[in-house]
């Protein structure tokens, strides 16, 4: 009976733990994402070949599992709906990834994974431009969204014209010798900024109108798979304009193969997968309550592993945009109380929720990971 007993209570406890110990694990992969693909880039290989690579794997990790599971929920594919999914994998697989990784081959991957929490604020300010987001300033929750955008916004501005001092880490010693190729000048640390932040506008976009298409094609795995396929092929009209040599295409047993290998599979197929299934218990606000814990990772992997030097500027930043974002998210998490207890969740995506069943009117709510499908992400 003890023993019984006590099986039971370790039950209990790991079905409660279950959901953190998945979310630290999607941040260490979404982690690995930004390292990966620093490598990469480092090593030469186009951004835009990377961007087809990783699109193409994508789309055939998602294929399966949206021809098995949604062959009869699958709507009828129209003309707009073709367009739709045509500008989204323009807005996400070619602006976002790709001004992302050259703004990260400018900067840094820390730098650019602390920017990147900065999607959140821009997707509110984007709804609620285009009238998704009902804003009531007198309301708390209004107020609380307002302010984690220009706190969020100002941690950006922040890092952008202030660097500061570098931060030297107990390892730090090993590895600033030889410095990482990733690291730029002081020239080219605005403009790499001002790239990063462009992908953070083109992905807040691509956010706002996938929650208008999953509307009329509530089929969320094909969807995907879509997006990655349409991505996949337009990129690769641009990379064959910008990579003619043979040798750019080439992939052998190293970062090159590794790193489209491990954003299809893990960043897209486990990601929406896993995600999705934290989203149907404790929903999105829990999951994207996360997000910072991936810049505290990437900081620490790209000082060890890249050499990449920590400047004062981006560690305040950083938490000042985290600030913001916890602000912008807890707005949310009122806005729907559901949101926060177990419920039904339309869909797998780790893109924007379409809040159904909320009683003040507010058509969009933010949820984002991390760089699953961020580009450079």
């Amino acid at each position: 009976m003890r023993d019984q007993t006590l099986t039971g209570t370790l039950s209990a406890n790991f079905k409660k733990a279950r959901p953190y110990f998945f979310m630290v694990c999607l941040q260490f992969g979404a982690a690995g994402m930004y390292i990966i693909s620093m490598v990469t880039l480092n090593q030469g290989m186009n951004r835009y070949v990377l961007i087809v690579y990783r699109n193409a794997i994508a789309a055939l990790v998602l294929a399966p599992f949206a021809l098995l599971l949604e062959r009869k929920t699958r709507p009828k594919m129209t003309l707009p709906i073709f367009l739709q999914i045509i500008t989204l994998g323009f807005l996400e697989p070619i602006l976002d990834q790709g001004f992302t990784y050259l703004g990260m081959k400018f900067t840094s991957a820390s730098f650019t994974s602390a920017v990147m929490n900065a999607v959140p604020s821009v997707t509110f300010v984007i709804a609620a431009i285009f009238r998704l987001e009902h804003v009531r300033i007198k309301e708390g929750r209004s107020q609380a969204k307002v302010i984690g955008t220009l706190v969020t916004l100002s941690g950006a501005l922040l890092m952008t014209l202030y660097k500061g001092p570098v931060i030297d880490l107990i390892w730090s010693s090993k590895t600033s010798h030889h410095g990482s190729r990733g690291v730029s000048s002081d020239k080219h640390w605005i403009s790499g900024t001002l790239l990063i932040l462009v992908g953070c506008v083109a992905w807040s976009c691509f956010y706002v109108l996938q929650s208008i298409t999953i509307k009329k094609y509530p089929a969320e795995i094909s969807l995907s798979s879509l997006i990655c396929l349409a991505g996949a092929i337009q990129s690769l009209g641009i990379a064959l304009a910008v990579e003619h040599r043979p040798s750019g295409w080439a992939v052998g047993w190293n970062s090159r193969l590794l790193a489209p290998l491990y954003s299809g599979v893990v960043s897209s197929g486990i990601t929406y997968y896993v995600q999705g299934l934290v989203m149907k218990t404790r929903g999105p606000v829990f999951v994207t309550a996360f997000n910072p814990l991936c810049m505290i990772i990437v900081a620490a992997l790209g000082s060890a592993i890249l050499g990449e030097q920590i400047h004062l500027g981006s560690i305040i930043g950083g938490v000042i945009i985290a600030i913001g974002l916890y602000s912008v998210v807890w707005g949310k998490s009122k806005d729907c109380p559901s949101a926060s207890t177990p419920a039904k969740v339309d869909y797998i995506q780790e893109l924007p929720i379409s809040e159904k069943n909320c009683s003040d009117g507010t058509k969009l709510g933010i949820a984002t990971i991390n760089i699953a499908q961020q580009g450079g992400k």
